[in-house]
């Protein structure tokens, strides 16, 4: 089961305009996960990978 996601963070480069994501914890049954929405519609689709693959996303940004 996927739970509500929480601790929302917004991206230290969001301009502005707003123009950015936001980055919370979505905690399921099995896993931790990491969700990703748009700041401007924080009520939209949210995008949900799980710890690990977020590890590996960020350290492949720097």
């Amino acid at each position: 089961m996927i739970h509500e996601a929480t601790g929302w963070r917004v991206s230290s480069h969001t301009g502005s305009q707003g123009n950015c994501v936001e980055v919370g914890t979505a905690l399921t049954d099995a896993a931790d996960m990491i969700a990703v929405r748009d700041t401007k519609d924080r009520d939209g689709a949210e995008l949900r990978v799980s710890a690990e693959t977020w590890g590996r996303f960020t350290v492949g940004l720097r």
